[in-house]
């Protein structure tokens, strides 16, 4: 083969199969022999060549023919219209035939410089002994451009000029005319170092602009160097002439960690982007790591993938059923011609889909048959698992893609009508099926089984789902799809134990608007020596692998079986997810402590019946008791419905009796935050408004239109928004949904945690009333009393203004922490409980009023303390100030307290 770099390229090869033979030997051997001439025209500048030859010799003596024919080898009179003259010639690489591979290695005195030898694309790096080879799966060296070289010395220097994007292609004008002048001048300071051969500029980087030039001699590494150094300033002055050269900048390597033809050298931790080939748009960026360069971002995207989002976006706005499948046939044909995924392609395809899903499920599209097989034919090709490296390059930058690939997938899938089902579609690497729900479900249940086969192996990986006939009761959905993927779980990022590993295929299986309590699932193991398995599923909402629900059943060397089961717990009205490790001491907390406050309710709405006329004689008494009636009537409704929708299966009537319970649910715990505000108002009012009085009939006006009206109109639009479009509801419970986008949890969290922080704001008022010495009191008066009355009032306000509600913010942001779940359990649950003691018990006037209640009930007490209930309550508890009393900072203000909230 003939080469001459840059300028053009002539090629001729001699072939010729030769005896099989080793590298020690000199026998039935292959040579490469390299030329380098140069060749002057008269007049005009001097041009040096250089140009590679394959030529074969059978044994040491045509070897030696053969370097002798070299060193008398003389030009052709006339080259190209002017004279040449041979400056030197070397043999530096020798290969022969080893058991059907090429090897190749270096002749005495050179050695391989870059980190890929001969073709970087089909050869590699073989050590034999001390022999440092080549071995290449081809029959001839025609690709190969990286051979044995004497020396090899690499420099940089940067130029005070702007970077332009032509310098990265190297048939440009103006890459022309930096290479030629650089090289030019480096050749001439450089010619009369002893054993100098030639130099060529390498590359050009951003940054003003950086070049990049390697050097070849004959001499040794240290003496080259020792060499250029001398003569540093000839070439930095040659340069000058040309450009602006930066002072110190210019640099020389005799080692380099990284070196490839793409993107040359480099040292540790050097980052290099270049633009993509022809075809493509955007750039590939490269570091240099102990590896060699290893590419970190490549958005290299194909040109017709770019004209085909370009199109989308014209036509989204009137999209139909029929532009969605052309379009969808169309990245299918696109994808099929060009067998190379790259990152950036694998973006635009993931986005492509996603835009697709979203437009086809907001405009309720159905999906034909035609259209799902092209989906999945497009998925195959992505999910190729020689793409593998490209996903993972695509996720450092867009770590959610493959997340959102399938999302997409699921979504599109369940469009399919059930007239267009039972349909298979198989893939090498994903497999889909989709069939219609009939009655026979009711009998037989759900049966999918799969079969796909790992890359360089015979041995199938199976899965297994199996989903109970006692799941399908009542109504049934319209179709059930699954699908199955190898690549799937290699692509889905593990977060938490960065040492585990997918070890089985993923399987999806979606059944729309339906939810199931209880599903078998059972894998191949593709590693069977791998052990300490965990049953997964990918959590949407959060982005990642979780465990919650799900658990191993069996496990063998080649098979494992898990079972996953939703459970309802207190904390999910707050969190989407609840560690499963906690799942059972969190179930246990909420019933047993929702008993006891729906039993602890009842009593305080007792105790308020039998008390009323006693305890509204005040305008204050009587507005703070008409809050704590709504507030605790409220929370027993709530919870009575909390466990009705525990105990609803949304399989059995999904917009039914499953929506209720949800409704007013969501109402009346809104209700119950919404009083708690009302009564956080009249408390701050009461205290910062000491003197003003309001009627009654506007506090219970705004009191009622706040506790009922808020929450009904905030409960509502969340249904009427998020219930055409199924997005109401979770699948695997009756509660508000977090997975999808609409999110409708947080018309519960936003609100409630807003009141909380009002409410808090309102305690901190309180308390440091309550602080500050009264009327009359000795600064230096022990504190202790004060301290009492701030935690009595703490223990009070806090259940009846829902400050434990503030937990939420922990099991909302940290949803993994154990402790932030069962604490919120824990409060919330019993808070019926907590406001009959604190609110109800601790109350001095209500306490005595109940006290001699019961005391005519058992005819214990006498006749004269039957009046008893107008007289101040004992000694003990005389000094507690009521929870919602505070010290004035005046006479009057100090006598208007007593008397409007302290016990008698």
């Amino acid at each position: 083969m003939m080469k001459v770099p840059v300028f053009w390229l002539i090629s001729f090869c001699i072939i010729a199969d030769g005896c099989d033979g080793s590298l020690g030997g000199n026998d039935d051997i292959k040579t490469k022999r390299e030329l380098s001439v140069t060749k002057k025209k008269h007049p005009g500048p001097v041009h040096e060549y250089e140009l590679l030859l394959q030529v074969s010799y059978k044994d040491a003596k045509e070897k030696r023919d053969l370097k002798n024919f070299l060193k008398l080898l003389k030009p052709p009179s006339l080259w190209l219209h002017g004279p040449m003259e041979i400056i030197r010639a070397k043999a530096t690489t020798y290969c022969g035939n080893h058991n059907g591979v090429l090897r190749c290695a270096c002749e005495d005195g050179y050695t391989w410089f870059p980190a890929s030898c001969l073709d970087p694309q089909k050869c590699y790096f073989h050590m034999a002994e001390s022999l440092q080879s080549c071995d290449c799966h081809l029959n001839n060296l025609t690709q190969s451009v990286n051979f044995c070289e004497r020396t090899k010395v690499w420099g940089t220097f940067r130029i005070n000029e702007r970077f332009t994007k032509d310098l990265l292609n190297s048939s440009s004008a103006i890459y022309s005319k930096y290479t030629t002048g650089i090289e030019i001048q480096l050749k001439e300071a450089y010619k009369r170092i002893h054993g100098f051969e030639s130099v060529r500029v390498l590359q050009f980087r951003n940054g003003s602009i950086i070049a990049g030039y390697e050097v070849i001699g004959s001499s040794s590494t240290s003496e080259l160097l020792s060499a250029i150094e001398q003569v540093a300033e000839k070439a930095k002055a040659g340069l000058r002439e040309l450009f602006p050269l930066e002072d110190d900048s210019f640099r020389i390597f005799g080692e380099v960690q990284c070196n490839s033809i793409v993107f040359g050298f480099g040292l540790k931790n050097d980052e290099y982007t270049l633009p993509c080939s022809r075809g493509y748009t955007g750039n590939i960026t490269a570091k240099c790591q102990p590896s060699g360069w290893q590419v970190i971002r490549e958005m290299c995207v194909l040109s017709q993938l770019e004209e085909l989002k370009e199109n989308f976006s014209m036509m989204e706005g009137n999209a139909t059923e029929a532009t969605m499948s052309s379009l969808v046939r169309n990245l299918s044909v696109i994808v099929q011609q060009n067998p190379s995924t790259t990152a950036g392609s694998l973006a635009s395809v993931v986005s492509i889909l996603g835009n697709v899903s979203s437009l086809s499920v907001a405009n309720n599209f159905r999906v034909s048959n035609s259209t799902m097989e092209d989906i999945i034919s497009i998925a195959d090709h992505i999910l190729n698992s020689a793409s593998v490296n490209n996903w993972t390059i695509l996720l450092q930058e867009e770590k959610h893609a493959s997340s959102q690939f399938l999302e997409a997938l699921e979504n599109i899938s369940v469009l399919v009508p059930p007239a267009a089902l039972p349909v298979n579609f198989s893939g090498e690497f994903i497999n889909w099926k989709g069939i219609p729900v009939s009655e026979s479900q009711h009998k037989i249940g759900y049966n999918y089984q799969t079969e796909i086969f790992s890359p360089n192996t015979s041995i199938p990986i199976r899965g297994h789902v199996i989903i109970g006939s006692d799941q399908f009761q009542g109504s049934l959905p319209e179709t059930i799809i699954s699908m199955a993927s190898l690549t799937l779980g290699n692509i889905l990022p593990i977060t938490k134990n960065k040492d585990a590993q997918v070890n089985g295929p993923l399987i999806s299986t979606i059944i729309q608007n339906y939810s199931i309590n209880e599903i078998f699932l059972s894998f191949s193991k593709i590693d069977s020596s791998l052990s300490q398995p965990h049953c997964v599923f990918w959590d949407f909402s959060h982005l990642q692998w979780n465990d919650a629900g799900c658990h191993l059943v069996t496990e063998t060397l080649d098979m494992v079986m898990c079972r996953c089961t939703h459970l309802t717990s207190f904390s999910m009205l707050m969190s989407p997810f609840v560690p499963s490790a906690i799942i059972p001491v969190v179930k246990w907390i909420t019933f047993v402590g929702l008993g006891f406050s729906i039993g602890s309710l009842i009593l305080c709405l007792i105790i308020e019946a039998l008390f009323w006329k006693q305890v509204k004689k005040s305008q204050t008494s009587y507005t703070r008791h008409i809050c704590m009636v709504n507030i605790a009537l409220c929370l027993l409704v709530a919870d009575i419905w909390f466990i009705v929708a525990a105990n609803v299966k949304a399989t059995v009537n999904p917009s039914g009796i499953c929506i209720a319970a949800i409704f007013f649910t969501h109402f009346f715990y809104l209700s119950l935050f919404f009083w708690m505000l009302t009564l956080g108002i009249l408390l701050a009012y009461r205290v910062i408004f000491v003197f003003h009085h309001m009627a009654i009939s506007l506090m219970m006006a705004v009191g009622f239109c706040l506790g009922y009206g808020c929450p009904l109109i905030i409960s509502v639009i969340t249904i009427a928004v998020t219930e055409p479009s199924n997005s109401y509801n979770r699948k695997d419970m009756c509660w508000l949904n977090w997975s999808r986008g609409s999110k409708p949890l947080l018309a519960l969290a936003v609100p409630a945690l807003t009141i909380v922080a009002v409410n808090l704001v309102v305690v901190l008022l309180v308390l440091t009333k309550l602080w500050r010495p009264a009327v009359g009191e000795r600064l230096s008066q022990d504190n202790k009393a004060t301290i009492i009355r701030v935690g009595k009032s703490l223990l009070i306000l806090t259940p009846l203004l829902g400050l434990t509600w503030g937990f939420g913010i922990g099991t909302m942001v940290d949803s993994h922490n154990l402790v932030w779940h069962a604490i919120f359990a824990l409060l919330n649950a019993f808070q019926g409980f907590f406001i009959l003691c604190f609110g109800m018990l601790l109350d001095g006037k209500l306490r005595q009023l109940l006290f001699n209640k019961l005391s005519s009930l058992s005819s214990l007490k006498k006749t004269s303390k039957q009046n008893s209930s107008d007289l101040p309550a004992k000694p003990k508890f005389a000094k507690f100030a009521n929870p919602l009393q505070h010290k004035g900072n005046t006479l009057g203000e100090q006598k208007f307290i007593t008397k409007e909230y302290q016990p008698k």
